[in-house]
């Protein structure tokens, strides 16, 4: 990109400037650290950037342009200049009634799409009246049964003007179906059907632990969804690969991207193991990352991981479709960055972690709430949360332009260190057999953990500062009104459940759960017979036991 003998001459300007300027002023003064590096410890940050730190770049293969290879600028030729992101935010509250009203409340305040978060015991495929639910029946998110359930969520909510966003793995399958009921009940063309289920059970192994099934059965319901959904529900994104969970665990960026992309590549290896074609199945896949406080290390790596999959879909799996190579995703704030102290301070995190991913070209965005260190967080929360985004798409001026950081020395060098670093990991990952046998070998989550407790050593120890944390604290916090769960919700879920199996046609269940048996026991698609056994009112247990005693429950070490 540059002439030879000007970076020459820049390179020589830059060394005069060091020892004629800079280092003198830093003999003297000193500086703020001993070593300044990227917020996840992974590159370190030099006081200057030039032409010179660039000089290998080379425009149209590692930058081009927005909506062409390698989509290093963006996936879309217009990207938020020609619509915003869509603006979502997480919500399930206990009950189906409260998510309801939640749901409709974040619609009337401008959200262009809906975030959905389950109670544990639907995440891990239980009813609500279990003994593994008791006391946790809608306390993470909304408690789901039956279709019953659905149908109160969504009451109100036309299906074909919404998208929606489903944050379930293990029993993905069947929440899906659900959705898919609903749409067929509301008279919803299942090809307008749109949004994204999370459906990402490698992760469940690495980061969260909300497994089910054993890794090859996971993966082969996995791969039942991509092929249904390629022909029934096209616009339904079939899986978000995340890193964001990977994040949470304590990852670095390049962890993060790295993990993430590892996994999306078993996905693919596991669907065309299955027969599928990658370009069928590959433009129905999307990404879930986290964004951290350090802007310029966020939008890096969400730029190198756009070009990463571009370049891992055409090498790897020589897909032809440019949909296939391209890398969309959502954002959603991190929540291990917030914390319980000064919560107000949580406000200024968000808006920063949301600019890194506008600025990032994320395609949807979730802005947490500041109180969510402690709970769920109230409806006041959610609305500043949302206002976030709205201020940061119609008043900062940061969707006007694409790619607006391109160009900097910095963040294009930035850049180049996250995807050299994350394709460094990847390479190891293959070493070891890829990350389904790297996750079985414990070795993705020791490399987080040490991470992890790397980090948690620097707060300990003051080299990393977290504002009303461990510096610049307060003695006393003011009084915060907080979401609180009424404890009668469990008993009235649980009530509600046995109502609607007394209801129910109890033959016409067993009959369809006797059909979703054959599908498992053999190599039929099991979808179809979900879907009709969800609209039979089969519980999300009884269906998940079903594949529980076809497939096993999964234990580490396996």
């Amino acid at each position: 990109m540059f002439d030879p003998e000007e970076l020459e001459e820049i390179r020589s300007a830059k060394e005069s400037w060091e020892s004629e300027t800079y280092g003198p002023t830093v003999e003297r003064f000193g500086e703020r650290k001993e070593e300044f590096t990227t917020d996840t410890g992974g590159q370190e940050v030099d006081p200057l950037y030039t032409p010179a730190d660039v000089a290998d770049l080379d425009y149209d293969e590692d930058v081009g342009f927005p909506g062409e290879e390698p989509f290093t600028r963006g996936v879309y030729s217009t990207m938020h200049r020609g619509r915003l992101w869509t603006m979502r935010q997480y919500a399930g509250m206990g009950t189906a009634s409260e998510t309801n009203e939640r749901f409709n409340y974040l619609i009337d305040q401008g959200s262009s799409g809906l975030s959905m978060a389950f109670d544990l015991p639907t995440q891990m495929g239980y009813d609500s009246d279990a003994k593994m639910a008791q006391g946790e029946v809608g306390r993470s998110g909304v408690a789901i049964d039956t279709l019953d359930d659905f149908e109160t969520v969504f009451e109100g909510i036309p299906l074909d003007e919404v998208s929606t966003s489903m944050t379930i793995n293990a029993p993905a399958s069947v929440l899906l179906a659900m959705y898919i009921a609903i749409g067929d009940k509301q008279g919803v063309d299942r090809a307008e059907l749109r949004g994204t289920i999370q459906n990402d059970i490698m992760k469940e192994y690495i980061a969260r632990n909300l497994y089910i099934y054993p890794p090859e059965d996971s993966m082969r319901l996995i791969t039942d969804i991509f092929e249904f959904c390629a022909a029934e529900t096209p616009k339904f994104n079939t899986i978000s690969i995340s890193g964001y969970h990977i994040r949470e665990a304590g990852s670095t960026a390049a962890q993060e991207i790295a993990f993430t992309l590892g996994n999306g590549i078993e996905y693919v290896e596991a669907a065309l193991d299955a027969g599928l074609d990658v370009d069928e199945f590959a433009p129905q896949l999307s990404f879930f990352f986290n964004a951290h406080n350090n802007i310029f290390e966020e939008v890096a790596k969400f730029r190198a991981a756009r070009r990463m999959w571009a370049k891992i879909m055409e090498e790897r799996f020589d897909a032809e479709n440019p949909k296939s190579k391209q890398l969309k995703f959502h954002t959603q704030t991190g929540g291990s960055t917030l914390t319980a102290q000064q919560i107000e301070n949580n406000v200024v995190r968000v808006a920063y972690q949301a600019l890194a991913a506008v600025l990032g070209g994320t395609q949807s965005l979730h802005t947490n709430g500041k109180d969510e260190a402690l709970a769920l967080p109230t409806e006041e929360s959610v609305r500043t949360a949302l206002r976030t985004q709205q201020i940061l798409a119609h008043e900062s001026g940061a969707a006007d332009t694409i790619d607006p950081l391109a160009g900097s020395y910095y963040v294009e060098s930035l850049t180049d260190d996250v995807e050299e670093e994350a394709f460094e990991i990847l390479d190891e990952v293959d070493r070891r057999g890829g990350m389904l046998d790297a996750v079985k070998n414990q070795w993705v989550q020791r490399q987080i953990q040490d991470v992890a407790f790397e980090r948690q050593e620097e707060i300990e120890e003051r080299e990393r500062i977290i504002v009303g944390v461990n510096e610049f604290e307060v003695d006393e916090e003011p009084e915060m009104d907080l979401e609180e769960i009424d404890p009668e919700q469990e008993a009235e879920q649980i009530e509600r459940l046995e109502q609607v199996k007394e209801e129910r046609d109890s033959e016409a269940v067993d009959a369809a759960l006797a059909a979703v048996r054959e599908a498992a026991e053999g190599e039929e698609n099991v979808m179809p017979y979900i879907v009709d056994a969800v609209k039979e009112y089969a519980t999300v247990q009884e269906i998940c036991d079903v594949m529980r005693d076809e497939f096993g429950e999964y234990q580490p070490g396996q």
